[in-house]
């Protein structure tokens, strides 16, 4: 398996129950995503990591509310509740996740004028986060994502990896989604169409 990674996507307090952007059951997955990360040689985990005022924060918009979208200089941009701001307890890994053999942790959205939810890419599916790069340099071929949440940023990582040529599978059982109007089916329907193997 020295040729395959597991991507961890996200596994946040933030975004577990209790959290400031809980997803349903979102620690549901630290079971499963730790037993992933005991079978990988290679482990990778996202970590959300905003500054406070972050520009997909509603809170920096007056006048919107979480869930609705704005228009930004890189396109549409869902506005979300405060979370997962640098340095705080909800932007910590989950308590339970076996997180200490990973051997990079890509920190993404730190960035305030741009929002980011691929492991790849900032959200104006242009400027890297360097994780390709650094897969290739370690031979890695095929990647294995996991986390939260599916239809978001577990998806749209999953579909670079695909545009940069790498076999993705994405592990159903550790994600779960936010299935924001449909987001769940249109993102899963994306994913097959980009060759991405749901197992």
């Amino acid at each position: 398996m020295a040729d395959e990674a597991l991507i961890v996507i996200d596994v946040q307090n933030d975004f577990c129950p209790g959290g400031a952007l809980a997803v349903a059951d979102g620690d549901r997955v630290v079971p499963v995503v730790n037993g992933l990360i005991r079978r990988f040689e290679h482990v990778v985990l996202t970590q959300d990591w905003h500054p406070a005022g972050h520009s997909s924060f509603a809170s920096s918009h007056p006048g919107k509310a979480p869930f609705q979208a704005v228009t930004m200089p890189y396109g549409e941009q869902t506005l979300w509740p405060d979370h997962c701001v640098q340095g705080t307890k909800g932007a910590d890994f989950h308590p339970g996740l076996e997180w200490t053999s990973a051997e990079l942790v890509i920190r993404k959205g730190f960035r305030q004028a741009i929002d980011s939810y691929s492991a790849f890419f900032e959200n104006d599916h242009e400027t890297p986060t360097g994780l390709g790069g650094y897969l290739r340099e370690r031979g890695v071929s095929k990647v294995t994502l996991a986390g939260l949440a599916t239809d978001f940023c577990v998806a749209y990582s999953a579909l670079d990896a695909r545009r940069l040529g790498f076999e993705a599978s994405v592990v159903l059982e550790g994600s779960r989604a936010i299935d924001l109007g449909g987001s769940l089916a249109a993102m899963t329907a994306m994913m097959k169409d980009a060759g991405v193997a749901l197992v």
